[in-house]
């Protein structure tokens, strides 16, 4: 069943008067900015220490059951080339070559779980949401895949996954949720040979960062990435190259995402309804003209068939009768042939049993002699 222009547009007028009536209410709930949690969990990332073995980026794969890579996570080659988080892949390990150093720098690049994330902020349906333990984790249930989180992320962290049209979800580290819920460190941490990653609560982890800065002011640049970008992160790191050099964004301020969105994001759900509104009414006369275009379809098949099955039958027919005529031609010839030697074989027989005539010879024959 299709639907008419009356049916569309009334739609579109429901959605409006709906949001509407909420969008003030929505403006001042955006307004209001989550400060994080204070027990929450995090992970300090010595730079310094990283070695490039990409053994956190196998026991990643391992943990989240993801897909193997076409390259294995012994073959550091890859370490050439800037990589970043893709769909089946969670975290990965850059490495780069300042000017002012002599051996490469290492990088270990994920989600990272920043306290008031722009991702949560711009997903209206709440598929993303800031976890107490400190991670940022999604639920597929409730994503409509907008992508808006794609695109509010300052870090270019969330992939999507577009090999699957029908079922695609947003995928990126979740610090290990699962195992932090049940008393464990993420994979990651547990795999790091070097100790470059440490597990903890985030105030502890900030204590231990200036300890280690302090202690070595020769070693480290004095700035704990993530303590105060973008409102702060429960992901951590202290570097002993300048975090420009290494790809890290130092322009983010420390303004959390919310508050630069709060005006934006307000109109969302009107925007984001009406244009569900307007997608379900294209999805309609879509369905509506394919299921046309199929019954012309199945309609012009059916009459190819009917065509080809009389064609069909006709050619069959032809073909008995042909046969029927081939077959009674060739018993006609047997008959014949049959006749023939039969006739030859009684002429045989005829000419064997006639008699031969008497022989005569050239010597005169005896007068036979009268009685008197």
């Amino acid at each position: 069943m299709g639907i008419s222009r009356r049916q569309f547009f009334g739609w579109m007028g429901a959605a409006v008067g709906s949001q509407m009536a909420f969008s003030t209410q929505a403006k001042a709930a955006a307004n209001i900015h989550f400060t994080g949690y204070p027990g929450s969990f995090g992970v300090l990332h010595d730079i310094s220490r990283c070695i490039g073995c990409r053994k956190c980026e196998a026991a990643c794969n391992q943990v989240n059951e993801l897909s193997k890579p076409e390259t294995p996570f012994d073959d550091l080659t890859v370490l050439s080339k800037t990589r970043r988080p893709h769909a089946d892949t969670y975290t990965v390990v850059n490495q780069f070559k300042p000017n002012d150093k002599s051996s490469p720098v290492f990088v270990k690049t994920q989600c990272n779980h920043c306290m008031e994330p722009a991702c949560v902020s711009a997903c209206f349906v709440k598929a993303l949401i800031k976890s107490e333990t400190g991670a940022v984790v999604y639920d597929a249930s409730l994503c409509v895949g907008c992508r808006y989180c794609m695109v509010a992320c300052p870090f270019n962290i969330p992939a999507y996954e577009y090999d699957k049209p029908l079922t695609p979800e947003i995928t990126k580290c979740n610090l290990c949720q699962p195992r932090i819920q049940k008393g464990l460190r993420p994979g990651c941490v547990d795999a790091c040979p070097q100790e470059a990653l440490t597990f903890g609560n985030r105030n502890e982890l900030i204590k231990i960062a200036r300890q280690r800065i302090e202690k070595h002011p020769d070693r480290y640049v004095n700035h704990i990435y993530g303590e105060n970008e973008m409102g702060g992160c429960n992901w951590l790191y202290i570097s002993n190259a300048p975090f420009t050099d290494i790809d890290m964004r130092e322009d983010l301020g420390i303004t959390p995402a919310p508050a630069m969105t709060s005006g934006a994001l307000a109109a969302v759900p009107v925007v984001v309804s009406l244009w569900v509104v307007f997608i379900n009414g294209l999805r309609a006369i879509s369905r509506r003209k394919e299921q046309i275009a199929n019954e012309d379809k199945n309609q012009a098949v059916s009459a190819a068939v009917e065509t080809e099955q009389a064609r069909f039958k006709h050619e069959i027919n032809q073909l008995k009768e042909k046969a029927k005529s081939e077959k009674e031609a060739a018993v006609a010839r047997e008959v014949k042939k049959a006749l023939e030697a039969a006739a030859q074989q009684l002429s045989e027989n005829a000419a064997a049993q006639t008699p031969a005539p008497p022989e005569t010879s050239g010597a005169p024959q005896p007068e036979k002699q009268e009685n008197k």
